[in-house]
């Protein structure tokens, strides 16, 4: 009878582990989906290139600014209700995507849709938190890191043929079957949990994180079109810092902040938010950046585009489990800062093929890429986890997700401003006073609309100053990720000294970082 009921307990934890890798997979079609499909939406329902950026940016933003939001609100309200509600709006606000009937509503549907999945992620991470002991929460998270690469993988692929078959709309339609699914297994198998001492949500810290968010992406993305010293730009960035700044003094006067300000004290937390952080300039701005360029720029079938991206996302499909299985030997600080100095040398290496190169060319780089951040991919959440109590697996869950996707979040409005900010420079003095909008609709991969804005320039030059500045973009993020490699190796590889001996302080003892 106990091995029954153990092999039934067994059987729960796995359809619970199902559930949260489904929801996980869905994830990554939102954003990859609709990059293959840029093109043939813009051909659909128009807009400016600013409303268009808004395709991404509009989900990136919400998804990241309401993580910590959710995974409060997951710890003190029910980690199931949380994922349950998320994954009901995700799906609902999916497939009001596949109707809609203008740019406009189709971005608000995009960030309303972040909100579910930021619901929907927070508490299905917490509750497999609850469902696996110490010893199997790192195999169990580097599985949902692997079906969140499943999604990246053939997310491209699967949208362009989705694409060609049945049109855009029909990514989404894909989307909710999975979110569906996900669904059904979590409100069968999935036990509610909470934590007994949650104290409700920060509101007026979540407000004042979203708004900073909020400013500081509009700002970004209206740079090209504005210039960068324009007044408003600057008065909206001026915002974004007035409420960051609050936000910081509200953490620092509530009794149960949103973010524990103190865990910054250590540097194996610090050394995980940059962690959470590294891959957004990387690997996933090219997620969306590449299709454009492919598909957009380069003339190529939205399922040929998709082909090209599973070298660089395939690795994501068996590599975060090999990664897990590897911290028997190496330390996670080693694993992750080698990997992400793989994939600054595979950046390096794709910044030599230039607009126009043969498709084969490209694959080992891009497949070098994809290996080097496969490798902390699959550590990540499981580290983020661990630094905290469990019983605060909510608010560790929230925090590192909000780095990660709210970094993903405003690294792809830095670069698709600094892609367009180059290609301005690269056109010359022969687009004169059009070149910002020259270089904008470039960046969307309208091309046509590009070459009609000053019909003298010829296509050829046009296309050759995006190349320039896709190849000058490529060696700042080589950069970018050599740092990060840098700061990662010193600071997760610290120890944990002296962070044991915070727990005998009561006001600490929420803050305590366990050593994974």
């Amino acid at each position: 009878m106990r091995e029954k009921i153990r092999s039934r307990s067994n059987a729960g934890r796995l359809c619970v582990l199902v559930a949260v890798c489904c929801a996980a997979a869905a994830m990554p079609l939102t954003f990859t989906g609709p990059a293959v499909a840029l093109p043939s939406i813009t051909r659909t329902l128009g807009g400016s290139p600013l409303a268009l950026n808004w395709v991404t940016n509009a989900f990136m933003l919400t998804f990241g600014s309401t993580l910590m939001a959710a995974g409060a609100l997951a710890d003190a309200y029910g980690r199931k209700r949380m994922f349950l509600g998320g994954l009901a709006a995700f799906g609902l606000f999916s497939f009001g995507l596949a109707f809609a009937g203008d740019i406009v509503w189709f971005d608000i549907l995009r960030g309303l849709q972040g909100v579910g999945a930021a619901a929907a992620f927070s508490g299905g991470m917490a509750s497999l938190a609850q469902e696996f002991e110490e010893g199997e929460r790192l195999r169990a998270f580097s599985i949902v890191g692997a079906s969140f690469g499943v999604g990246l993988a053939f997310g491209p692929i699967a949208s362009g043929l989705v694409v060609e078959a049945l049109g855009w709309s029909a990514i989404f339609l894909l989307v909710v079957a999975l979110a569906a699914f996900a669904f059904v297994l979590g409100a069968v198998f999935l036990r509610e949990t909470r934590d007994p001492n949650a104290g409700g949500l920060d509101w007026n810290g979540a407000a004042t994180f979203t708004l900073a968010l909020a400013f500081l992406t509009f700002g970004i993305l209206q740079m090209p079109e504005a210039g960068w010293g324009d007044p408003f730009v600057l008065a909206v960035l001026a915002a974004a810092a007035a409420f960051f700044f609050a936000f910081y003094r509200i953490e620092r006067s509530v009794a149960r902040p949103m973010l524990d300000l103190s865990l910054f004290r250590y540097p194996r937390f610090i050394g995980v938010q940059l962690l959470a952080a590294a891959p957004a300039y990387g690997f996933v701005v090219l997620l969306i950046l590449l299709p454009v360029r492919f598909i957009g720029i380069e003339g190529m079938s939205e399922i040929a585009g998709g082909r090209m991206m599973i070298a660089l996302s395939a690795p994501l499909l068996v590599l975060p489990i090999a990664a897990g299985l590897l911290t028997r030997w190496f330390a996670p600080a080693v694993i992750c800062g080698t990997g992400l100095l793989v994939s600054a040398a595979g950046l390096a290496w794709l910044s030599q093929f230039p607009l126009g190169s043969q498709p084969e060319l490209l694959v080992a780089p891009l497949l070098i890429v994809g290996i080097g951040i496969s490798l902390p991919w699959g550590l990540m959440d499981g580290l983020a986890v661990s630094v905290v109590p469990k019983e605060r697996a909510g608010m560790a869950t929230g925090i590192f997700s909000t780095t990660r996707v709210a970094g993903e979040g405003v690294a792809l409005a830095v670069v698709t401003a600094l892609l367009s900010a180059f290609t301005q420079m690269n056109l010359g003095p022969a687009a004169g006073g059009y070149a910002a909008g020259i270089a904008q609709r470039l960046v969307t991969g309208n091309v046509a609309g590009a070459g009609s804005i000053v019909p003298s320039i010829e296509r050829a030059a046009i296309l050759q100053a995006y190349s320039d500045a896709f190849g000058t973009l490529l060696w700042l993020l080589t950069a970018i990720t050599t740092a990060t490699a840098v700061v990662v190796f010193l600071y997760l590889g610290k120890r944990a000294d002296g962070i044991e001996s915070a727990a005998d302080e009561p006001e600490l003892l929420r803050t305590t970082v366990m050593d994974p």
